[in-house]
C-alpha cells in the first residue's frame, strides 16, 4: 500500500512540474513569431476613403 501511495505522489509531483513549468514557459517564453503584421480589413461600405470616393464619383457627371 506505500508503494501505491509513493507512485501517486511522484505522478502527482510530475503533473505538478509540467503544470508549472507550462505556465512559466507561457509567461517568459520567447514571443510568438507573426506571419504578418496584423491590419484591420475594412469593409467597403465601413470604409470612409471608399465612400468619399463614392460620393465625389456620384457628384460629378458622367465623363466617360
Amino acid at each position: 500500500m506505500a508503494k501505491e501511495v509513493a507512485t501517486m505522489l511522484y505522478v502527482l509531483a510530475l503533473v505538478g512540474a509540467l503544470t508549472i513549468a507550462v505556465l512559466l514557459w507561457r509567461a517568459f517564453g520567447p514571443d510568438r513569431v507573426e506571419t504578418a503584421p496584423s491590419r484591420r480589413v475594412v469593409a467597403p461600405d465601413d470604409d470612409p476613403e471608399f465612400l468619399r470616393k463614392l460620393g465625389e464619383q456620384k457628384k460629378r457627371p458622367d465623363e466617360e
